[in-house]
């Protein structure tokens, strides 16, 4: 019992000390957001409780950059992309959790393997093309959008989950819904999509945060201020010779809010066993 006890203690003693270690970074964040202009956030030994408890910086960096359309332009990039990639992923890993076709098994593993990819290795020609199609803000908002938005429409890691999901859908309610006369895309609709809607949540979250903090991509992209998502427009704080990192603090807090209201809202779809007792025998 005493041993127990001890192993239990002591594995909830690790699991504190690691979670502690990774809110560090995050709560370092909000101490520095919260610090007032007369303290050196520099200061050795550093110090955590802010001296000068402050709300100012959040304050000043909505007047300093133009929070709300970085803010709008987020939203409309992460939204369609998190629609899109919901959408076709499950379109293309439909075909190749259920139907039977020659090389099929090849055609998963080739996509599979771009996993390995990363997409530094492939933003170039990907840029390339985003030029040759006129997919830039040069030719407009809508293109700008386009540019952002499509590179990301689809990834080899999203068709895996779907494709995985659908193999645990019991086929026999496939079968009988053809039998009842469904075509192939009502039972993709009406039947295999509800009942993985716990992985096609996860499948949004996922995309959302990757999209909400992309960074790269559109700080090459874009050369229209009034197009700028939220990481580019908070980088846009640090000039050349200087940085006001409470401001860049306070915004970087800021932007993670809609994460963690997103992640909140969707948590709910994370219920395992839907699918159980949907046949019986």
């Amino acid at each position: 019992m005493i041993r127990k006890f001890i192993k239990g203690f002591t594995s909830h003693i690790f699991l504190i000390f690691m979670s502690f270690l990774s809110l560090f970074p995050f709560l370092w964040l909000i101490s520095t957001a919260l610090k007032g202009t007369n303290e050196n956030i520099f200061e050795y030994p550093p110090y955590f409780i802010p001296k000068q408890l402050t709300f100012d910086n959040f304050i000043g960096v909505w007047h300093k950059i133009p929070f709300l359309l970085y803010f709008l332009n987020s939203f409309i990039v992460a939204a369609f992309t998190v629609i899109l990639n919901l959408i076709l992923s499950s379109l293309a890993a439909y075909p190749l959790a259920r139907m039977n076709f020659k090389g099929k098994n090849l055609i998963f593993t080739l996509i599979l393997v771009t996993i390995m990819i990363p997409f530094q290795a492939i933003m170039l020609p990907i840029y390339l093309i985003i030029l040759k199609l006129h997919l830039s803000d040069a030719y407009g908002i809508t293109m700008g959008y386009l540019g952002l938005i499509l590179p990301f429409a689809v990834n080899a890691f999203g068709i895996f989950l779907m494709r995985q999901a659908f193999l645990s859908v019991p086929k026999e309610m496939e079968e009988a819904a053809f039998i009842d006369g469904c075509s192939v895309f009502n039972i993709w609709r009406t039947i295999l999509l509800p009942m993985t809607s716990p992985t096609l949540a996860v499948l949004a979250i996922f995309t959302f945060i990757g999209s909400w903090g992309e960074f790269l991509w559109p700080s090459i992209v874009l050369t229209n201020k009034n197009l700028y998502t939220l990481p580019v427009g908070v980088n846009d704080l640090q000039g050349m010779f200087s940085a006001n990192w409470r401001y860049i603090a306070a915004g970087s807090i800021i932007s993670i809010i809609p994460i963690i209201i997103f992640f909140i809202c969707m948590q709910k779809y994370f219920i395992s066993g839907q699918n159980e007792g949907a046949v019986k025998g």
